[in-house]
């Protein structure tokens, strides 16, 4: 079987490419600010399964930059999902909580009603529309709060500031579950393996790590782990504006998800000591 996947460089897509089967194209040789190039990566490379990990994530970018995270995060994923259409084959596509409005305290359900609040869920909730629109078989697996151990994200960036610092002050109304990075991307490839045999189960689907946790209590966490002595002040998003508003409620619902394909959420406290011990630090 060979897998063909999108965002090399990424935290997925970095653990798809270490796999034997894989075929990984990095932004190098597939630019999504070129949806024809990445269209025809896959004709070229007639895969089994096309494995969409890329994405324009700069969320407060986004919203000066609408237009090319449109190309990216809607354009590029629909040529991707038309030319597997044509092929037959299978396409799984990476998508964000923030294409809900965070409204709430209970978790999403994948059919609940959306309403991204800014630019950057506007452009993911575009390229799921587009990907329905093609008519192939798809998997949209919707996601948050995805972290590894050395990549650019959450997690590596609360080891250096907590390396640093004595005390920080992190928002805490934001309530999401932190999804470990190699979980997803198992989660990816047990999902296009399983539309390869059955078909009809396509459709949009939510995978997060668990327990829910908001961003004060998950950098708790990390400093708890990785036995760094730096106190956490829990702080409201309002004391901490961005260009792009944030989600207060990014809990989603994985139910179906583990009906279906039989993938039970991640615990990210197991998958965050894992990385910690390994030593995969970065100074990011």
């Amino acid at each position: 079987m060979t897998v063909l996947v999108f965002g090399a460089s990424g935290q997925v897509g970095g653990v798809l490419a270490g796999l034997p089967e894989v075929l990984a194209l990095d932004r190098h040789k597939a630019d999504l600010s070129r949806p024809d190039i990445c269209a025809r990566a896959i004709v070229d490379a007639k895969p089994d399964l096309v494995v969409n990990a890329a994405a324009f994530t700069d969320v407060d970018g986004a919203e000066e930059r609408e237009a090319l995270a449109h190309r990216i995060n809607a354009d590029a994923p629909e040529a991707m999902a038309r030319a597997c259409a044509t092929m037959n084959i299978p396409f799984v596509h990476i998508s964000t909580d923030y294409v809900f409005d965070g409204a709430g305290q209970t978790a999403r359900a994948p059919d609940a009603s959306v309403g991204p609040l800014g630019a950057y869920g506007r452009s993911k909730l575009a390229g799921e529309t587009a990907i329905r629109a093609a008519g192939g078989i798809h998997a949209i697996l919707r996601t948050s709060w995805v972290f590894d151990g050395h990549g650019k994200n959450f997690v590596t960036t609360m080891l250096r500031l907590g390396a640093s610092r004595d005390r920080l002050a992190i928002v805490a109304d934001q309530i999401g579950g932190p999804t470990p990075a190699d979980a997803l991307a198992h989660a990816c490839l047990s999902v296009g393996r399983h539309l390869g045999l059955s078909p009809d189960d396509g459709g949009t689907y939510h995978f997060a790590g668990t327990p829910d946790v908001s961003w004060a209590d998950f950098a708790r966490s990390i400093f708890d782990i990785a036995e760094l002595d730096c106190e956490v002040e829990d702080i409201p998003t309002t004391a901490y504006p961005t260009p792009a508003r944030r989600p207060l409620n990014s809990r989603l619902d994985c139910t179906r998800t583990a009906t279906i394909f039989g993938l039970q959420r991640p615990d990210w406290r197991t998958h965050l000591t894992a990385y910690l011990s390994s030593g995969e630090r970065s100074p990011i």
